[in-house]
């Protein structure tokens, strides 16, 4: 495994991600151990979980789950950069009309307590925003962060989903506290979904924040399962809703892919990871089969050629801003 550093930080990441979001809901208990122990094995200690992740009315199970494996000791906790986020509403009556989404000092404050405790853990490495909060001021939200990481309850503070301008926003309000604001920003990002290069990965860039792509395969269309999807799967429902340049598009990868002799999904995750603007992309392994195969592309160096002909197939939106689209 090889490692970045998070964002401006000094702290050391694996290249690779380990997105607990299907533990639970599509991965069972057991199997999850055994993914999480593999992943350790393999060198990735960077793990991302949420407070909702779990699956309709179980919303918390998931970090039940990875603090189920911390207790079980041998180091995992200790071995583990951990990441989860706070936003949005929880299964809890007591939350009363504050169970809404939203980043109010009052619930990060409380979610952030309850995810410690399911996570049996006194801290989490990074603190997450799930999504941009369009009420309370930065004033609130930067104080009650700051509060947290002073108390040790949380390392380092991330955002995602956030536009270029709210990273901009963002920072100018914590640098005028003299706090470190934003070290990453996890964002949708994949090779049919580079609209990000025009705002967002150069705003972090200047910033110092390192992008974590979420959904590097693009919901599965890079899995190089949707052409020939098996029957009753999930590819094959959304192989029937292919658009003929979509398919187009893929047959191409594809061809491209074989060519290099390189599965689909690592060659997705290559191109990431030849963006210097990227901390990890998260992999959200449902089998051992696919962690395993995964492992992969942080191996793979993508030729200039083939990074010219990636473009051909998948152009992105023309640059950064405003040089995409004037002068």
């Amino acid at each position: 495994m090889e490692y970045n550093y998070l964002g401006r930080t000094g702290l050391k990441v694996s290249k690779i991600c380990l997105g607990t979001m299907n533990f639970g809901s599509h991965t069972s208990e057991e199997d999850a151990f055994a993914i999480m122990d593999r992943a350790l094995e393999a060198g990735i200690n960077f793990f991302d979980t949420a407070n909702v992740y779990g699956g309709s009315g179980q919303r918390g199970q998931t970090e039940e789950i990875i603090g189920r494996w911390f207790a079980q000791g041998g180091g995992r906790r200790e071995k583990v950069v951990l990441a989860t986020k706070v936003y949005g509403g929880m299964d809890n009556e007591a939350d009363g009309p504050n169970k809404e989404n939203g980043l109010s000092a009052y619930k990060i404050r409380r979610h952030l307590e309850e995810s410690l405790k399911r996570l049996q853990t006194d801290h989490v490495e990074l603190y997450q925003m799930h999504h941009i909060e369009r009420h309370a001021p930065w004033e609130e939200i930067w104080g009650v962060f700051e509060s947290i990481v002073n108390q040790g309850k949380a390392y380092y503070i991330g955002s995602s989903n956030f536009a270029g301008y709210h990273l901009a926003l963002a920072q100018a309000a914590a640098e005028k506290r003299q706090f470190l604001g934003l070290v990453s920003e996890q964002h949708r990002y994949n090779l049919l979904c580079r609209l990000p290069e025009l705002e967002v990965l150069p705003a972090a860039e200047d910033f110092g924040i390192g992008i974590i792509p979420w959904s590097p395969l693009g919901g599965g269309m890079l899995s190089g399962k949707i052409l020939n999807p098996e029957p009753g799967s999930r590819s094959e429902g959304r192989a029937a809703e292919l658009t003929d340049h979509e398919r187009s598009q893929l047959e191409d990868y594809a061809k491209l892919c074989e060519k290099l002799g390189e599965s689909e999904p690592n060659v997705a995750l290559a191109w990431l990871l030849a963006n210097p603007a990227v901390t990890a992309p998260i992999i959200g392994p449902r089998t051992m089969e696919q962690l395993e195969q995964a492992l992969r592309a942080v191996e793979i160096n993508l030729s200039e050629e083939t990074m010219k002909e990636l473009d051909r197939i998948f152009p992105g939106p023309g640059g950064r801003a405003p040089e995409a689209y004037a002068w």
